[in-house]
């Protein structure tokens, strides 16, 4: 994309950033001001991803780095794949079968009986307009772009 194709996806996320900002202060619960700022938080790496992609793009227009346009492509990639996390965070230890969930103690996943080892790793699992509830259905969320609507649609909880 273009810098200038850039800038739609920049204002949109920027525009409802401060929607959600905005939002944020009409609720009492711990639990709904903890959603709005994962929300908020995963709002500003997007634009932080779009802006390091608009500079990697005037770095290889301008032709002050070679391998720009290679980086380029990795964030879009990256911004492609791009998810929120609203619910849960689930890392993965790959190495040591482990996993944790929003940085709590690891689990260790190897189980092993006389059939074998067996590795269950937990998964995010995305939740529907239904599963997801009033939340969902606020008028932040009903303002949201297709694009956001399936950015907040990536909310995980571990199955």
């Amino acid at each position: 994309m273009t810098t200038d194709q850039n800038l739609m996806p920049y204002a949109k996320l920027a525009g409802f950033g401060l929607v959600v900002v905005a939002n944020r202060f009409g609720y009492n619960s711990g639990f709904s001001q903890e959603l709005h700022d994962r929300l908020i938080e995963g709002l500003e790496a997007a634009i932080a991803r779009i802006l390091m992609v608009m500079a990697l793009e005037r770095r290889f227009l301008t032709g002050e780095d070679e391998f720009a346009e290679y980086q380029m492509q990795g964030e879009n990639e990256i911004f492609g794949r791009f998810t929120i996390n609203l619910l849960d965070e689930l890392e993965i230890d790959f190495d040591t079968h482990e996993y944790r969930i929003n940085g709590g103690d690891w689990i260790n996943v190897l189980t092993a009986d006389e059939g074998g080892v067996e590795i269950r790793l937990p998964t995010l699992v995305r939740l529907t307009d239904e599963e997801f509830g009033r939340l969902f259905r606020t008028s932040p969320w009903e303002l949201a772009s297709p694009f956001m609507r399936c950015a907040l649609l990536d909310a995980a909880i571990p199955s």
